[in-house]
């Protein structure tokens, strides 16, 4: 039987405010057990929460850059359900009346080998409070309870079950990752929590509709762990179904070190956490002035700045989705070409995406971190475009560049002089160089003179060859040519 799979994402992303949703304890990543913990993160007699209009502010944000409509009334409720590191008893978040509800995410998704611009429907994101953490390993048979996490703010976005794939899932939460960072409302930062996806996973026969019964898996805190959980998921539903059992719905974790999902618990509906609105918080009132104040302080958007790098710089729209992935990496490039000018817009896109990125995945660094500047770069491309050197030198003086760590804005001038790599364009000089080759190649002359294309080729590397790959190509070629015919 022929299977489909279904996956629909529920991502909690921590909003960077510096204080907690409903208290004013602050939110700081590292601290002590129990030391950012106030009375209303205690769930102390008589404390009432305070809503966070930071917290708000980033909720309106997000709704904005997804095309989401923003509620103008939305509700807090009270999620109830038992677990040692919630103090209350229950969570408060939004149920029916969420704050943000719609919209999509576009991103760069390869399909059928080809990259393209892919959406997924979002169904709502919706304001609430996190829960403290358990730990486990501190103690021998027992475990602790650091309350520091209890009410840090999280935004919820939850999707259709739009996805059909592992890898599908995995480039939705890097563009939603990228998003979030892209608008300041979450750093991002995975290890420490701030990021987190949980999965609903199921399988179907192709050509059925109706879904199967899902399970979620919980907690997943790095892409590679995503896409092993959802693969192995799968697996196990199809394996389960086809020895003739039924999936049931159930939440169940990723263990990484066997790479297998396990249950957790099986899972709740809706109305066995009996959601009901919290008294103790008014409805949430967002009006038209609110909106347009976080709309005039939002910067240029991933999807405005890809539209404009096709308009302005003549890129193509992959070029221009990969670019703009990311807020520093699209800073830089225009950083560039303000310097080499749009005329070498592609050519400074080409850079960026391959050897740029290159020494960056080599390294697991950031582009804001790279040792080689925007201004520094722009020199080596000046030199490529003025003959200085060939484009097969300049990659040779751009690890150069990367592994001295200079701060020399004119570091690929010197490496170039130093190095005496300055391309041969001198005519004189490079046929005195091409007569010596055809002499010493008589056979790959004559080859060529017969037809063979490839003898030429093996012509023009061995000229290059003889010059230490410092010979113009384009005239290296020229001159051969000339010479041969």
């Amino acid at each position: 039987m022929q299977w489909e799979v279904v996956i629909g994402m529920e991502t909690h992303v921590q909003l960077s405010t510096q204080s907690k949703i409903f208290s004013g304890a602050p939110t700081a990543f590292g601290a002590d057990p129990n030391t950012q913990a106030c009375p209303v993160d205690l769930a102390l007699p008589g404390v009432l929460p305070v809503m966070n209009r930071g917290a708000v502010e980033r909720a309106i944000q997000f709704g904005l850059a997804v095309g989401a409509n923003i509620a103008p009334l939305s509700v807090f409720a009270r999620k109830n359900y038992f677990y040692p590191d919630l103090p209350k008893g229950y969570q408060i978040s939004q149920y029916e009346k969420p704050v943000v509800e719609g919209g999509k995410l576009t991103f760069l998704f390869e399909k059928n080998g080809k990259p393209e611009l892919h959406s997924v429907a979002l169904t709502r994101a919706h304001l609430e409070e996190d829960a403290g953490k358990s730990l486990h390993e501190n103690f021998q048979d027992l475990t602790g309870i650091d309350l520091n996490r209890a009410g840090t703010p999280l935004l919820e976005i939850v999707t259709e079950p739009d996805m059909r794939s592992a890898a599908e899932a995995v480039a939705y939460a890097r563009a939603l990752h990228a998003l979030v960072v892209w608008l300041g409302i979450c750093d991002g930062n995975m290890q420490e929590g701030s990021f987190r996806c949980d999965a609903n996973v199921s399988v179907r026969p192709v050509g059925q509709k109706e879904l199967g019964t899902r399970c979620e898996i919980k907690n997943l805190n790095s892409f590679r762990f995503l896409e092993d959980a959802i693969n192995h998921e799968v697996r196990r539903q199809i394996e389960l179904i086809e020895d003739g059992g039924a999936v049931v719905q159930a939440t169940r974790l990723y263990d990484p070190d066997k790479k297998e999902t396990r249950e957790m618990r099986t899972k709740e509906d809706a109305h066995d956490y009996r959601y009901f609105p919290d008294p103790d918080l008014p409805p949430l009132v967002i009006t038209a002035e609110m909106i347009e104040r976080e709309k005039a302080k939002m910067s240029e958007l991933p999807d405005a700045m890809r539209t404009r790098f096709v308009r302005d710089y003549g890129l193509s729209e992959y070029d221009a989705s990969v670019l703009t992935q990311s807020k520093d990496m699209a800073a830089y490039f225009e950083a560039l070409v303000a310097q080499t000018g749009k005329d070498q817009a592609k050519q400074s896109a080409n850079w960026l995406m391959g050897d740029v990125s290159s020494m960056l995945n080599r390294e697991a660094v950031e582009i804001k971190a790279a040792p080689v500047s925007a201004a520094q770069l722009a020199v080596l491309l000046k030199r490529i475009a003025d003959n200085t050197i060939s484009n097969k030198i300049a990659k040779d003086v751009f690890a150069m560049m990367w592994e001295n760590k200079s701060d020399d804005v004119n570091s690929a001038d010197a490496i170039i002089e130093a190095k005496g790599l300055k391309q041969i364009s001198d005519t004189g000089e490079l046929e005195k160089i091409i007569d010596e080759v055809l002499a010493a190649n008589q056979k790959s002359v004559e080859e060529f003179r017969s037809g063979k294309e490839k003898a030429f080729n093996a012509l023009v590397g061995q000229a290059m060859k003889a010059t230490k790959g410092k010979g113009n190509p384009a005239q290296v070629n020229e001159l051969l040519r000339k010479k041969l015919s």
